[in-house]
């Protein structure tokens, strides 16, 4: 282990707003046990604001076509990136989701000795599983948030930890209480909520947001005593949301929150999201949901041509929960005279909702490892043994 005079350095970066929540949760849990740690990389608010410097912004894009739009940037950045831990060689390079970007990134600092961990293992198991053929060349530890991961890894020879999720340790055993939180929102406490969550990426919101809002103005006109709120993850999101609200339903009222996507789950009834880290959440929050997702027509074309996607549900709570709780309305059928009977349906089913609830309940329970301690430790008994 480093001297107090030569601390130790970690590089870590993220590129996406789950990843920033990680790689926040990691910085902090390794400060509490050598807070003379430094930390640089590919920042987000979080990040920076647990005392990581900033060498390059996050760039969240997505998609298989979305991808090619930003490649020239992307690929500029992770040189940049990559040059720079080879010059200033840290104790260890962290890179935290986002695999398309990290991986690269990870197994050429790798093949020049710098050793490598990558947290939440990507989602192999789902579909590419060929990818994992390449993680022991990659990364010296691979940190897993779901168990069944490390006995897939170690199938493929790659050093695995798992950790749990650090949001199951974040958020409360106990669920929110919806009115309280409709209070502190300024909604009616008293009158039912649905949470609208389209995504935290540009181009989910684009494929989502028009079905979404559609969704909200059917719903509107069976159940005029809803209430709608949704969070926006950043100003760009939210002017396109509002500008797609202000095209479409008009006379619907919908709170806008920034950030707070906690907040606006709390304060519903049930939440209809787009599939990804939103529908874990949910989850945790034990809040029932709707699940409505579309790709790319190209990006979906190639999953279904090549027989890409390996698992019977596309939610991380209906894998977590191995039962499709939460209905998935995928590609045609995301829209709104599929997803708007779907919500009004489980509103109505109050003993259903109930069910759901105390599924989730267990399933928290499950995951609450003190994850990023356990990653903590992970991280410096690997800087320990190089």
């Amino acid at each position: 282990m480093n001297s107090e005079d030569n601390p130790i350095r970690i590089g870590i970066l993220a590129n996406e707003v789950s990843g920033d929540q990680l790689a926040a949760a990691l910085i902090t849990a390794l400060q509490n046990r050598h807070p003379q740690i430094q930390f640089e990389g590919m920042t987000g608010p979080l990040m920076e604001a647990a005392g990581c410097r900033s060498l390059a912004k996050m760039d969240p894009v997505m998609g298989l076509t979305e991808i090619l739009k930003h490649l020239p940037h992307l690929l500029k950045t992770r040189r940049r990136l990559a040059d720079h831990f080879e010059r200033e060689r840290p104790d260890l390079v962290i890179g935290v989701d986002a695999p398309d970007f990290m991986l690269a990134l990870e197994r050429r600092l790798k093949t020049e000795g710098v050793t490598t961990a990558h947290f939440v293992c990507p989602s192999v198991w789902a579909w590419r599983q060929d990818r994992a053929k390449k993680f022991s060349q990659t990364v010296d530890l691979m940190l897993c948030i779901f168990d069944f991961e490390v006995d897939f890894l170690r199938g493929y020879q790659v050093n695995a930890a798992y950790v749990g999720h650090p949001l199951a340790d974040q958020i409360p055993l106990q669920a929110p209480d919806a009115a309280a939180v409709r209070a502190s929102l300024g909604l009616n406490p008293q009158r039912p909520v649905v949470a609208l969550l389209p995504g935290s990426r540009m181009s989910e919101v684009g494929r989502l947001a028009d079905d979404f809002l559609k969704t909200a103005g059917w719903c509107h006109q069976q159940r005029p005593g809803l209430q709608f709120v949704s969070p926006m993850v950043n100003e760009r999101v939210k002017q396109a949301f509002l500008a797609r609200m202000q095209a479409l339903v008009p006379d619907l009222k919908i709170t806008l929150l920034d950030g707070q996507s906690r907040e606006a789950i709390g304060a519903a009834d049930l939440v209809l999201t787009a599939s990804g880290t939103a529908t874990l959440e949910t989850l945790l929050l034990k809040r029932p949901m709707v699940v409505g997702y579309r790709l790319s027509p190209l990006s979906h074309w190639l999953i279904r041509t090549f027989n890409l996607l390996k698992i019977p549900h596309v939610a991380i709570a209906n894998l977590l929960a191995d039962q499709p709780l939460a209905p998935e309305f995928l590609q045609d059928a995301c829209r709104p005279e599929m997803l708007g009977p779907a919500l009004l349906d489980l509103l109505d089913d109050t003993e259903k909702r109930g069910e759901i609830a105390a599924h989730y309940q267990e399933i928290h329970q499950r995951l609450r490892c003190n994850a990023a301690d356990k990653a903590a430790e992970a991280v410096l008994a690997l800087i320990r043994k190089t």
